[in-house]
């Protein structure tokens, strides 16, 4: 019997699915791009992307029934990871050009302008991952990931008050003020920076977020 998982990216309109497929493809995964509700759910690993405005994303999102597709996954344990504003409207809201515009709301906090002297942030950085990252595993401090964004979450808030269960890891990086550029979070993963444009480093990752499903 075959080993290998089945991904489907969730294809809402927002975000780069062929390079998404292509990468996953590379890191072993059988990869499907769909909307359909069905293959959606059953999937061992769904990869939600994004690109463009939160609201926008959302929006799509929405149409698609991703949102109820993503709560029903995780209610269930079942792998869940998104990219880029993927990442950024799975909190709970987002703000741009002063509109405040309400997230998916799996982890609190708020999606607001990157506060540096260059904006957008575009081009390769290095990333501080927590230690028992498995996402991150394999792949040492000097490790380059590439980002393309205006926006980004500086403040994390989510705790775990019961003690038996594993707190999120949170990974950070920097540029002008330090932000939030991936979780962790059981069955829910992230990334801020774009895996699969991330090079022999992005490839790292996949495989090790496949490896898990």
């Amino acid at each position: 019997m075959s080993t290998t998982k089945k991904v489907v990216v969730f294809d809402y309109g927002f975000g780069n699915v062929r390079s998404a497929e292509r990468a996953l493809a590379r890191a072993g995964a059988d990869v499907e791009i769909t909307r359909d509700f069905d293959r959606a759910m059953n999937a061992d690993g769904l990869l939600v992307p994004g690109v463009g405005a939160f609201a926008a994303c959302m929006r799509g999102l929405k149409e698609a029934r991703g949102d109820w597709i993503v709560d029903r996954r995780l209610a269930g344990g079942r792998p869940v990871m998104g990219i880029c504003v993927g990442m950024q409207i799975l909190f709970a809201r987002g703000v741009e050009h002063g509109v405040r515009t309400e997230g998916l709301d799996e982890w609190p906090g708020s999606v607001e302008p990157l506060q540096a002297d260059v904006v957008p942030h575009m081009g390769w950085n290095t990333v501080d991952a927590p230690a028992g990252s498995e996402l991150f595993a394999g792949l040492g401090a000097d490790a380059r990931f590439y980002f393309v964004h205006s926006y980004a979450v500086h403040d994390w808030t989510l705790e775990t008050a019961n003690p038996a269960m594993r707190a999120p890891l949170v990974t950070w990086s920097t540029h002008g003020k330090p932000f939030v550029a991936a979780v962790e979070n059981g069955a829910l993963w992230a990334t801020q920076f774009h895996p699969e444009k991330s090079g022999d480093a992005g490839a790292q990752l996949l495989t090790n977020w496949i490896g898990t499903l």
